[in-house]
């Protein structure tokens, strides 16, 4: 009993497995069947009145590379088309159980859709693929390919950009009434197999379907349009452009703390200007020269340079719709570290003045030494600049020239004078001399001899001659160290007032640019 059981048991599972189909001779005598009659050029529909809905799908693969400069965006994408052909329709129990068949594209008609806005030389950058055929007629096409495609490049908010690149696919030559497209997914693209790129983060894939009456024919023409849009990732040229940048433009300020004795400031602001300039060179590498947007800090001003603007020349595509916001920002910045270079050679031209050679106008002593140095709470020592004393000035000008002469050397000069009159017998022959020349002095004193005037006498009138001539000579001395003074300490007052500005400015600058883009960090 046990070994009949066992062979009806056997029987039993074998009677139960499924039946799969002789693909040999059945698939064979269907493809004769199926292709013998086949037109390729014939639209595959029941009614020729009627429409072939064509659902279209796009699946990402990677974004291979975002050419800003030639504004090309490469892809990796495979399609996917599914339409129903009426003429390719079987019934699977006559032909052994097939279900479906693959068959090449060449032999079968197929939507020609292509992409809109294909960049590729051979427009059409797919690679043709067999397309399935199951027995209900229906048929899919999924051809890979590596597309590329026309991206307009928004670089307003470089590198904290956004971008949205479309990829348009549609029939070349069937229009909406012969041939209906259908986005085969409400949310668009297929991402589930995308490989992530190393400098742009993927937002999404969203898709959308259009139909346009263009000005070559009056029939509609239906088209999907995915837009890819993709964030920078900016923590590379946060790292190495932003940073750097910054720090440089620091290093400008600096400048205005240098001494102008050391000789080093203006070789300073120099060499912080070409380091910009290379910097600004990385950065026009990759951007196409746009203007369509507003520069988020204002009018951008160029410097007039022939190297830089040869490299802007040379590097940027012949397209201007919008100005970059790292490149408005280095632009700022050479600006501002090309006006700290000026003003250094402002501030080393009134250190080196002399009073032999310049003199210094009202406007320049009354805006340089008083209003600025009160304003910006800078002193001279010994001289506390106020409110007061900037109005008071020209009263305590007068003040201290009289104070200096009641001190001065001229006042015992005087008193000598009173002396030797005293010691002439009387105000005759000291008055008498006194109103003489110093040129006729020795010749008068010679005629008169001993009976005006004694030797002694004499000797001190020549004394006194000598030491007016010594304190004239050191008054001018004073004047003249005076206003030395005044021109080192007005360069000191510029110096000053560029260091607080240029460093309001590279702040401002800096902070406005960081907190106008759209995003800071994106790794």
């Amino acid at each position: 009993m046990a070994p009949a059981a066992a062979l009806l048991l056997a029987t039993l599972l074998f009677m139960a497995l499924p039946k799969e189909s002789l693909q040999g001779p059945h698939e064979r005598r269907l493809l004769n069947d199926l292709l013998a009659a086949y037109n390729t050029l014939e639209r595959p529909v029941a009614n020729e009145s009627e429409p072939l809905e064509v659902k279209f799908g796009l699946t990402l693969q990677q974004i291979i590379d975002v050419d800003e400069k030639n504004q090309i965006l490469t892809t990796n994408a495979w399609l996917n088309l599914e339409w129903n052909d009426y003429n390719l329709r079987w019934n699977e129990s006559e032909y052994g159980g097939v279900k479906d068949l693959r068959i090449t594209p060449t032999k079968l008609w197929k939507p020609d859709v292509l992409m809109y806005n294909s960049a590729d030389e051979g427009f059409d950058g797919t690679y043709h693929t067999n397309v399935v055929v199951r027995n209900n007629g229906s048929c899919l096409y999924v051809p890979p390919g590596i597309f590329k495609s026309t991206c307009k490049i928004d670089i307003t908010w470089f590198p904290f950009d956004d971008q949205h690149c479309d990829m348009k696919f549609g029939s070349w030559t069937y229009d909406g009434n012969q041939l209906d497209l259908v986005l085969k997914s409400e949310t668009g693209g297929d991402l589930s197999d995308f490989i992530t790129n190393g400098e742009w983060h993927l937002i999404g894939m969203p898709g959308k379907k259009n139909t346009i009456v263009y000005a070559c024919c009056p029939e509609p023409y239906v088209d999907i349009t995915f837009t890819i849009q993709i964030r920078r990732r900016t923590l590379y040229y946060f790292f190495n452009l932003i940073v750097p940048c910054v720090l440089i433009s620091s290093m400008a300020l600096l400048g205005f703390t240098l001494p102008p004795e050391s000789g080093e400031k203006l070789t300073l602001g120099v060499t912080i200007l070409l380091s910009l300039t290379v910097f600004l060179n990385l950065v026009a590498e990759k951007m196409p020269s746009t203007s369509d947007a507003v520069p988020l800090i204002g009018v951008t001003i160029l410097l007039s340079l022939t190297v830089f603007l040869n490299l802007v020349a040379e590097t940027l595509p012949q397209v201007s719709d919008a100005i970059p916001l790292l490149g408005t920002y280095f632009n700022c910045i050479m600006f501002m570290v090309a006006s700290s270079v000026v003003l250094t050679v402002v501030v080393l031209n009134y250190h080196h003045r002399t009073a032999d050679i310049h003199e210094m106008p009202q406007w320049v002593k009354t805006v340089l030494l008083h209003w600025f140095p009160w304003f910006l709470r800078m002193s001279r020592p010994g001289k506390k600049i106020t409110l007061r004393t900037i109005k008071m000035h020209k009263r305590k000008k007068e003040l201290e020239l009289k104070d200096r002469s009641c001190k001065s050397l001229l006042t015992n000069v005087l008193e000598l004078d009173d002396d030797f009159r005293q010691m002439s017998g009387g105000p005759s022959c000291g008055n008498y001399l006194r109103g003489m020349s110093a040129s006729t002095l020795d010749e008068t004193v010679a005629h008169v001899g001993g009976s005006a005037c004694s030797v002694s006498q004499r000797e001190l009138q020549l004394i006194l001659r000598e030491l007016q001539f010594i304190t004239l000579r050191m008054r001018q001395a004073d004047e003249k160290a005076d206003l030395i003074s005044d021109w080192k300490f007005a360069a000191m007052v510029v110096d000053r007032f560029c260091l607080i500005i240029f460093t309001m400015f590279t702040v401002v600058a800096t902070v406005a640019v960081l907190l106008s883009a759209p995003h800071i960090i994106v790794e």
